[in-house]
């Protein structure tokens, strides 16, 4: 992790075992058994330590020192200077892994997932990939690290870029109030400038704090990515170096605390959910032991536990914590990308670790100590901005570059004639010949994102549910003239086909109304789905039953990774059987095989006519369609199987007639479902019996 490496930290090797006034060794100690608890967590664990958190608190801890020093010493701030010299110092070491994750993304990630990449690298370079994430609430510590971005660990990197230059700024709002006090209330005695912070900090403090918990608790995936929530951390950290001098604890006490506060950071990522329950109160566990260890400080005590954190090995790596964050995830992402494994094993991780210590010690030594120890742009400001805009230069030269590429890529693909690209109509009876061997197939990688179907908008009207548990209704155009209505229920799966529903109901004048949730298959109350699932599926079954459209559009089927591949919905029949009373059609679609890969990926990395792209129709679906045992047992219930124009001759491929079939591992991509309407449309009218005019 970064770390302003002020006179506190002395991290040149020659000054680590010095007794530099200010230096604190047992905080370079500390510093690395927190970096060596976040690597060995993600290498071994697939787990959060609560390392980040103490990271956030030591480089406020250490700011702060320096800061309040300059303070009551009456020396000026200098806060351009400061910032230049603080990312003239970090900037590079980040650039330099930032091209290495490039080289490794365009050797080893799907072409799919490179826009995302490119995107993060820009949003790491600016010191706002938090916000980025924090915009997708992306699962940073999925178990499946194959799937994590090698870029997601900037996130911490750039709440505490934007921290170092936040709280300079409080410094400085401090020294401008400080003698003003004096003049405004002249018959007080005079505040200091440490209970000035100190009140600062611990207003920061208490509103960060509060704005965790109620953040964490309401939105928790949001909220680990967010500054906001993160400020109370930095807050402690400076509270912490305020009071420090007033803290003057006995040497057993020290002892105590020492040891207390170091088991207690071992123990937070073991017995806490960390990634689930972080930012809010729950995070004081790793931040108050961090404290205890440094007010225990040097104990003077051969128990202590300082000896062991201020040991030549420990200290050695404190002084290269921050390029070994920098490297740990990329290579932990890339070498279980090249292996195709889930997690590695003992020697593999230590294969792992030992590759980003080596990468973190010459970095450190051949990026971050010269540049620490150049003094040309240290002479004049603009030099500093010169370094920083280099930096900054040379990574934008090339992602700018391959961002272009692909544009261009996507748009020539994009452009390629209909025929070449037929789909799901080169399944069709009526086809003739073969696609074309030498057409690109579509869609491009980099437009893969975007293959969700759509649907027009929000609800409006009378369509708007009064519960809010439906208040992700939506709607397509409404007609001109309506001359039937129909209400989509279910989840993703069911979504997906709006990409054929939507334009066939355009054409015959359908009003369609959804009512989607991710996960939740429609179907009655069952122990077998989530409360919130049956809560929502109770929800819009009552708005069935509340705005009686003419029909319901479902997915009747649950298809599954792993045997059995397919089964009945959950309480289906016992969900529809409402609406077929009250005379409301139900059309209920078998649903697509679900695989334990990304199926398009899968073609990226190995070709599409690899069997590993080409799953086994009998891995896939039922030999016999769930669908069959509705038959004949709920009036008005219209079954339609699209599985002959998904699966072929025994497989189910990743790509049909030149379009990826899938967008992912289970989802069909809008591209395809498109080239399903016309089949899709003539099976819907002849199983419900609607007129096609």
């Amino acid at each position: 992790m970064m770390d302003i490496r002020a006179r506190e930290a002395a991290p040149a090797a020659k000054e680590r075992t010095t007794t530099k006034p200010g230096f604190r060794p047992e905080v370079q100690g500390l510093r690395a058994l927190a970096v060596l608890m976040v690597a060995a967590y993600h290498i071994w664990l697939g787990r959060v330590s609560g390392g980040v958190d103490v990271f956030l608190l030591i480089s406020a801890f250490l700011l702060t020192l320096s800061f309040t020093r300059k303070l009551e010493n009456r020396k000026p701030l200098r806060l351009l200077q400061h910032w230049l010299h603080v990312f003239k110092r970090l900037l590079p070491a980040v650039v330099v892994v930032l091209l290495a994750i490039l080289a490794g993304t365009w050797a080893l990630i799907p072409q799919s997932r490179w826009p995302d990449v490119l995107t993060e690298a820009w949003a790491s370079l600016t010191y706002r990939q938090n916000w980025q994430l924090a915009a997708f609430a992306v699962d940073y510590y999925a178990q499946q690290h194959v799937d994590a971005s090698p870029l997601q660990h900037f996130w911490s990197l750039s709440v505490q870029g934007q921290v170092f230059i936040l709280w300079p700024l409080i410094f400085a709002g401090v020294a401008l109030l400080q003698p003003r006090l004096a003049t405004w209330f002249p018959q007080r005695k005079a505040v200091g400038h440490r209970q000035l912070l100190f009140v600062a900090f611990g207003a920061v403090f208490v509103a960060s704090l509060v704005f965790s918990i109620e953040q964490t608790y309401s939105n928790q995936a949001y909220a680990y990515f967010d500054t906001c929530a993160r400020l109370w951390e930095f807050a402690l950290g400076s509270l912490l170096a305020l009071a420090l001098p007033y803290l003057k604890p006995g040497r057993r006490l020290r002892v105590v605390l020492g040891w207390a506060g170091i088991a207690a950071m071992l123990a937070c990522g073991l017995l806490l959910t960390v990634d689930r329950s972080f930012p809010g109160f729950v995070a004081l566990w790793p931040t108050l032991a961090a404290a205890c260890v440094i007010v225990a400080g040097q104990s003077g005590s051969r128990w202590g536990v300082d000896r062991i954190l201020s040991s030549r090995p420990l200290v050695g790596v404190g002084g290269i914590s921050y390029a070994l964050y920098l490297w740990h995830w990329p290579i932990l992402v890339f070498f279980l990308l090249a292996t195709d494994t889930g997690t590695p094993g003992i020697v593999e991780g230590l294969g792992i670790m030992a590759a980003a210590t080596v990468l973190a010690m010459v970095t450190t030594r051949c990026v971050e100590e010269p540049m620490r120890r150049w003094k040309w742009p240290d002479v004049r400001s603009w030099r500093a901005a010169v370094v920083i805009a280099a930096c900054g230069a040379l990574l934008a030269l090339p992602v700018t570059a391959w961002q272009g590429a692909i544009t261009a890529e996507a748009t020539a693909i994009a452009a390629q004639p209909h025929e070449l690209t037929p789909g799901a109509a080169a399944l069709s009876p009526e086809y003739v010949g073969q696609p074309s061997e030498e057409a690109r197939i579509i869609p491009a990688p980099a437009a893969m994102k975007d293959e969700w179907a759509n649907v027009d908008g929000a609800c409006t009207g009378d369509h708007v549910p009064s519960d809010p548990v439906l208040e992700g209704c939506l709607q397509n155009e409404e007609p001109e003239v309506v001359t039937k209505r129909i209400v989509v229920l279910g989840d993703s799966h069911s979504q997906q086909y709006m990409a054929a529903l939507g334009p066939i109901a355009k054409q015959h004048g359908w009003e369609v109304v959804t009512l989607l949730k991710g996960g939740c298959r429609f179907g009655a109350q069952s122990e077998e789905r989530p409360d919130f699932c049956n809560e929502f599926n109770k929800a819009s079954s009552a708005y069935v039953l509340e705005h009686k459209p003419d029909a319901v559009f479902t997915v009747a089927s649950l298809t599954h990774v792993d045997a059995p591949f397919e089964t009945e919905v959950p309480g289906y029949l016992e969900g529809i059987k409402p609406f077929t009373d009250l005379g409301i059609e139900v059309v209920g679609v078998r649903d697509n095989p679900r695989f334990s890969f990304n199926m398009p990926e899968c073609v990226q990395k190995k070709g599409k006519d690899s069997p590993d792209c080409n799953v086994p129709l009998e891995q896939s679906l039922a030999d016999a369609s769930p669908l069959d045992d509705y038959v004949g047992k709920v009036d008005g219930l219209h079954l339609l199987d699209m599985s002959d124009f998904i699966c072929e001759q025994g497989t189910c491929p990743a790509v049909v007639g030149n379009v990826y079939v899938y967008k992912d591992d289970n989802h069909l991509s809008k591209t395809y479902v498109q080239s399903m309407i016309p089949m899709f449309e003539e099976r819907l009218l002849a199983a419900t019996g609607w007129s096609s005019s």
